[in-house]
């Protein structure tokens, strides 16, 4: 099948699918077009994560990541931290919602262990679904094997893992990892559903574990990223990305729809990035008073100053090649590929109903 064609049949099946699974685009779901109450009087009291860069909060190690050097963390909590952004990311803003604190990161675990209550943070930036920089970074399978490991070692108990939430974003490094070791726009309809059909069957495993409900990201709009934008000077999504990005949304609903009719039980929901995303990025949009727009929302705060340096990249002699605007609170777009605080903050208004009605299902 050519491209144009799984483009058509793409949006043919959007305009019958999509009225039966998606619902309003600002609400969290199980993937069948409804929301269902959950298990009388449930509070959940930890969060564990597995992803990427969008959800690590300190595992990736500092010899493979610019996040541990100035100016990330200059927001929040001050200094490097581990982020990818000047401050809080989607992880903050998840438990913030659930009434938890952040879980500690994986790799903190021994010098955090007072913190083990309230959850665990799998997720290592630059990861994805299958190997992305090699045994460099651990994919999706290997976090769950992480988490796993502790549940066997009874660090968490079955009561743990009942009074859970559990948060999943990844697969944005898939496909760059693809198109970067020369597959093309075309090949990904097939690389897709790959990704798609191995996301599934980890969340299946997940859900073996017993955890009362998991959260599962939509896509965001790879297409629309300054690493992507740069190249019409940060003005134009890349709209053919953005397209299989929601072929691959499409299928992640599809999936959910279908792990959760298998199980009868309806604890997998899917967070709608892409929508939200793009909420703010369309200045079209009339936001509430206004807050939540940016001047030039596909523009990043912290640009490298040459063609192979990066937000936070230092020469030989410790000289700065980059350059940071002079407030980030203005800027949706922290780096290349990552928002600010002020950009997660805004995500997370475009939720906010969603992410209410959620915890509503959970107390019920």
């Amino acid at each position: 099948m050519e491209l144009s064609d799984l483009i058509f049949s793409f949006f043919c099946c959007c305009s019958l699918i999509f009225s039966g699974v998606q619902g309003s685009a600002h609400h969290y779901h199980d993937g069948r077009g409804h929301n269902h109450r959950g298990d009388y009087g449930f509070r959940p009291t930890k969060l564990f994560v597995f992803g990427d860069s969008y959800a690590d909060t300190g595992n990736i190690r500092k010899t493979l990541a610019n996040s541990w050097n100035i100016p990330y963390g200059i927001t929040f909590p001050g200094k490097p931290a581990g982020r990818f952004s000047d401050g809080r990311v989607l992880t903050d803003y998840v438990a913030k919602s659930l009434g938890l604190k952040t879980p500690i990161p994986y790799a903190w675990r021994k010098i955090g262990a007072k913190k083990l209550r309230y959850g665990m943070n799998f997720a290592f930036g630059g990861s994805g679904v299958f190997d992305t920089l090699g045994a460099l970074l651990p994919n999706m399978t290997t976090q769950i094997d992480f988490f796993e490991n502790l549940v066997n070692e009874s660090v968490y108990t079955k009561w743990d893992l009942q009074s859970s939430v559990v948060l999943v974003s990844l697969a944005g490094n898939d496909y760059a990892a693809f198109l970067q070791n020369g597959g093309t726009i075309q090949g990904l309809q097939g690389f897709i559903p790959r990704v798609v059909n191995q996301l599934a069957v980890n969340l299946k495993r997940i859900s073996e574990f017993e955890a009362r409900k998991i959260v599962v990201t939509a896509l965001q709009p790879l297409g629309c990223l300054p690493r992507i934008t740069q190249l019409t000077s940060f003005q134009q999504c890349n709209t053919t990305q953005n397209t299989a990005v929601q072929f691959h949304n499409l299928l992640l609903r599809q999936a959910v729809a279908k792990l959760n009719n298998e199980t009868k039980r309806s604890n997998i929901f899917v967070l709608d990035l892409y929508d939200s995303f793009t909420t703010i990025l369309d200045q079209k949009n009339d936001l509430k008073a206004g807050k939540l727009k940016f001047e030039s929302p596909l523009k990043p705060c912290c640009l490298g100053t040459c063609a192979e340096c990066s937000c936070g990249s230092l020469d030989d002699k410790g000289k700065k090649l980059y350059t940071v605007c002079s407030d980030p609170k203005s800027a949706f777009f922290w780096d290349s590929s990552h928002p600010t605080q002020a950009g997660w903050r805004a995500v997370y208004t475009t939720l906010k109903s969603g992410v209410e009605q959620f915890v509503q299902i959970l107390q019920s």
